[in-house]
């Protein structure tokens, strides 16, 4: 694997060729608010499904939508958002925070806290992440290290194609904040990574066996590397220490 590590970071990072995707919202998108779903901004009631049955409208529309997360807190669980979809691009537009149980132990077996699988033209905008991670963190540097949970990932995408992250903030993840998994063209821009400075295995950006992904203006404030790269797609016959690699660390 082949490592970005800095403590404190503003980067620019280019992945091969990227075609961009417009950040224009197609005006004829179809609107989805999760409060209509039953979500409640609280910060303390459960609205996991809110979200869930908000993705599966947008998912089978025929055409573009944007699922709306107005102000407020939102208390969620682990969420597999899958593809297949319908709509040809679904849009999260967030003001809120989404929020994990204080109990690390509630998110901390699953693998991933939000995470999109087979999905193709998806968007996040705006909001921020609370992972609430610290419990587990402190659980890690313990004596009882061996029995704590491994702990999820904030935000993943998995065999994906054409996905942008926009203006996100990522809180106190339990593992990685944001990993790209086997996708292609996946654009990343202001996005804002923060984790305390002894908090492990918390890398902002994880990016493996994927294509045409960019990273703008984005600032990683973390205990673990800044952006760390696992292995490049067999197919594409490249080394990423290498001069298919750009950098610019400010």
């Amino acid at each position: 694997m082949v490592q970005l590590t800095c403590c404190v970071c503003t980067l620019v990072f280019i992945l091969l060729h990227f075609a961009c995707q417009s950040s224009a919202a197609d005006e004829t998108a179809t609107s989805y608010n999760v409060l209509s779903f039953g979500a409640k901004r609280n910060g303390v009631t459960d609205s996991t499904q809110a979200f869930l049955d908000a993705w599966a409208a947008a998912c089978a529309s025929p055409v573009s939508t944007e699922i709306n997360v107005p102000k407020g807190r939102y208390l969620l669980n682990s969420m597999a958002f899958k593809g297949d979809c319908k709509s040809p691009q679904i849009t999260f537009r967030s003001d809120g925070t989404l929020v994990a149980s204080p109990d690390y132990r509630v998110l901390g077996q699953a693998s991933n806290w939000l995470g999109f699988e087979g999905v193709s033209g998806v968007a996040i905008v705006g909001g921020t992440l609370d992972a609430k991670g610290s419990a587990l963190w402190a659980c890690k540097l313990s004596t009882e290290a061996a029995n704590c949970p491994n702990g999820a990932t904030s935000l993943s995408f998995t065999n994906s194609k054409n996905i942008r992250v926009d203006g996100l903030m990522s809180l106190n993840s339990q593992m990685f904040h944001i990993v790209i998994n086997g996708c292609q063209d996946v654009h990343i821009q202001g996005v804002k990574v923060i984790a305390a400075g002894n908090s492990p295995n918390t890398d902002g950006i994880h990016v493996q066996l994927s294509r045409n992904v960019a990273i703008f203006n984005t600032s990683i404030k973390t205990g673990d590397d800044c952006v760390s790269i696992g292995p490049a797609p067999r197919t594409y016959g490249w080394n990423a220490s290498h001069a298919d690699l750009v950098t610019a660390l400010a």
